[in-house]
């Protein structure tokens, strides 16, 4: 049957930058192998897919090439994107409040309208602290020293878990490059994604002025080997710096994909005290680049 999508750029207000997502509509009955396909044939990280929702307003499901993911932030901003693209969320007031059910439950969205763009701000959950990852692995993992790395790596999750790496500066975040093969040792062959350990590789100051930290996610196959721009794991990230006194202020500036040719950038607010944040805000926006009909 046909199913419409469109093909969203999350976290920038620019074609070609950010974070690519399709957004398949009307989803509910197309099979899991169908989604994992679809995923695979888009060459993307992730696919978002809408399904009726019992306890929220919307419901969506995310998708990596191989398994489910419960959690993540650029599908979130790239359904909402393409729900107000169609008409389906009305913004005519300048704002909107609704709420959005995915894997790991009912995600809160605020939508706003700044510079005459919709700003589309999730609430994750409160961040989950795990525990520590050892430093000269991680190095070693990155082809890093151990005193290129900042504190410790920690698990970190608002709804889905990363390792949390700070690095010394941005000429170390350059530097890295994935061993794949330690990858796979540390995250073995039928690992389920609540206990994937993912480093998110984090330096503080922007690529740009107007940026307070800068990022890279670094991936194995069968997924692209750089991850343009991460909301879930920028709200561990802030989640983190904020617990361990790394920021001066709860609200800052993310950006991610520079390097890539594929900019992004998040406006990020952690609630709550550092020892025990409540929630993260993380908001951006989407620009819808294409659409069309799904034939399955």
């Amino acid at each position: 049957m046909p199913h419409s999508f469109d093909w969203v750029d999350a976290f920038t207000s620019q074609t070609f930058g950010g974070n690519g997502c399709v957004v398949v509509h009307d989803a509910a009955d197309i099979s899991i192998d169908d989604r994992l396909a679809i995923v695979r044939e888009t060459s993307l990280s992730e696919c978002a897919f809408m399904v009726d929702s019992a306890v929220a307003d919307f419901g969506a499901r995310y998708y990596l090439a191989d398994k489910e993911i419960l959690m993540a932030g650029h599908p979130t901003i790239a359904t909402v994107a393409s729900l107000i693209d169609r008409g389906v969320i009305d913004i005519s007031a300048g704002h909107a409040k609704f709420t959005l059910e995915v894997g790991a439950g009912v995600l809160p969205i605020e939508v706003e309208i700044v510079d005459d763009k919709a700003l589309i701000t999730m609430t994750q959950p409160a961040p989950e602290f795990g525990r520590e990852i050892d430093v000269a692995m991680i190095a070693e993992m990155y082809g890093l020293s151990r005193e290129d790395i900042l504190g410790a790596p920690q698990i970190v999750s608002t709804g889905t878990p990363f390792c949390i790496v700070v690095l010394k500066d941005k000429d170390t975040l350059r530097r890295a490059s994935l061993n794949v093969e330690m990858w796979n040792a540390l995250n073995p062959v039928g690992t389920t994604r609540s206990e994937l350990i993912e480093p998110f590789l984090v330096t503080l100051g922007g690529e740009t002025p107007d940026g307070d930290t800068f990022s890279r996610l670094l991936l194995p196959a069968p997924m692209p080997p750089e991850d343009p721009f991460t909301g879930s794991a920028t709200g561990c990230m802030a989640a983190y710096l904020w617990h361990h006194n790394l920021l001066e202020g709860s609200e800052f500036i993310a950006q991610q994909g520079h390097w890539m040719g594929r900019p992004g950038e998040a406006r990020v607010e952690v609630l709550g005290p550092r020892d025990a944040p409540t929630s993260v805000k993380v908001g951006g926006m989407g620009k819808v680049v294409m659409w069309g009909i799904l034939e399955l």
